[in-house]
C-alpha cells in the first residue's frame, strides 16, 4: 500500500520534520509555594496576561490529546503515529505543570479564576461534541499560533524575561521550545485525515482566538481584583502587551491562513536549537536548570551561547 493510500486523505504524503524525534521530557519544575502571581517586574498586565494563558492549558491540552487519539484510529502512517505519540506525551507534561502553576496563582491571591476554569471546561466539552474535522482543524490552527509565540519568547527574551521570575520564565520558554519540536504534528494529522482548505483556515481563527479570549478574560478579572482597571496607565500597558501578541504572533497566523501553508516553512530559532542540544547533556533525572533572568541576555541555561 502506498503512503498516499495509508491515510483517509488520498493526497496526503508524510514529510520529514525539522527534528529527528519529538522528545518527551520531564517537566520537573518545582515552583516555590510563595510564587508571586505578579511575577513580571512593574508589569501587572504582562503577569496577568500570561497567567491567563496558563489558565487555559489544563483544559486545552487534554482536549488536544483526546482529539489526536481519536484521529490515530483513522491513520495507518507509522511515522505520523509516532509523531502523535510524542505530541501527546509532551502536551500531557505541559498541562500537568500548568495546573501546578495555576493552583499557586489562585492560592496566592486570585481564587476568582476558578469560575473561568469552569467556563473553560464547559467550552471544551462543547467542542468535543463537534465533528472530528472541526476538532483537528482547531488543533492545527491553534498550533500555528504557538510558532509565533516561540519566536516571540526567544527573540524578544530580553524584553519579556530579563529581571523577572526565573521559574515562570523558564517554564514558559521550555513549553514553547517543545511546541516548536512538535509544530508539524497537528497540521499533519488534519492533512492526513481531511486536508480541506476552508475548515483548516477557519481553524486558525477558531483555535487561536478561543484561547486568547479566555486568557484575556482571566487577565481582566485579575486587573479588576487588583483595583487597577480601568486606569490610563493600565490602558497604555494593555495596548503594549496585547500589541506585542498581535505583532509577534499575527504574521504566523496570517501565513497559516494561506492555501499553501505548511509549518515547516517556519525556521526554528537558533536559541531553541541550542536549548534542545543542551538538554541532551543533562544526566538522567537531573533538575531542569532555570534561565538566568539576572543576565540581560537571558542565555541558554546549558553553558551555550546562542546568537541574537
Amino acid at each position: 500500500m502506498s503512503e498516499q493510500e495509508d491515510c483517509p486523505n488520498p493526497a496526503y504524503a508524510y514529510e520529514p520534520k525539522h527534528v529527528d524525534a519529538i522528545v518527551v521530557r520531564a517537566f520537573n519544575f518545582e515552583f516555590p509555594d510563595d510564587l508571586a502571581p505578579l511575577w513580571a517586574r512593574d508589569n501587572p498586565v504582562r503577569s496577568h496576561m500570561f497567567n491567563g494563558f496558563s489558565l487555559t492549558m489544563p483544559y486545552l491540552e487534554p482536549y488536544l490529546i483526546r482529539s489526536m487519539q481519536a484521529a490515530m484510529k483513522l491513520i495507518n502512517e507509522p511515522r505520523l503515529l509516532e509523531d502523535i505519540r510524542g505530541f501527546n506525551g509532551q502536551e500531557a507534561r505541559h498541562y500537568q505543570c500548568h495546573r501546578r502553576l495555576n493552583e499557586l496563582i489562585k492560592k496566592n491571591g486570585y481564587p476568582e479564576l476558578a469560575a473561568i476554569e469552569a467556563r473553560l471546561a464547559a467550552s471544551y466539552q462543547r467542542l468535543e461534541q463537534r465533528s472530528l474535522r472541526t476538532q483537528l482543524a482547531y488543533n492545527a490552527g491553534f498550533e500555528s499560533m504557538t510558532n509565533g509565540f516561540t519566536n516571540w519568547f526567544i527573540k524578544k527574551r530580553r524584553q519579556l524575561w530579563s529581571g523577572n521570575c526565573p521559574w515562570v520564565a523558564s517554564f514558559w520558554v521550555m513549553h514553547m521550545v517543545e511546541e516548536t519540536e512538535h509544530k508539524t504534528v497537528a497540521y499533519d494529522t488534519y492533512m492526513a485525515c481531511y486536508g480541506d482548505y476552508w475548515p483548516r483556515a477557519w481553524g486558525v481563527l477558531h483555535g487561536s482566538l478561543h484561547v486568547l479570549c479566555y486568557g484575556f478574560l482571566a487577565m481582566f478579572v485579575c486587573l479588576r481584583k487588583d483595583g487597577r482597571w480601568p486606569s490610563l496607565g493600565i490602558l497604555r500597558s494593555l495596548a503594549r502587551e496585547i500589541g506585542g501578541v498581535v505583532w509577534n504572533a499575527g504574521p504566523f497566523l496570517l501565513r497559516a491562513l494561506l492555501p499553501g501553508y505548511n509549518p515547516r516553512q517556519d525556521e526554528d530559532p537558533q536559541w531553541q536549537k541550542d536549548w534542545v542540544a543542551g538538554h541532551r547533556s543533562l544526566p538522567a533525572g537531573a533538575a531542569l536548570p532555570l534561565l538566568d533572568t539576572t543576565d540581560p541576555d537571558v542565555p541558554v541555561p546549558f553553558g551555550r551561547t546562542a546568537p541574537a
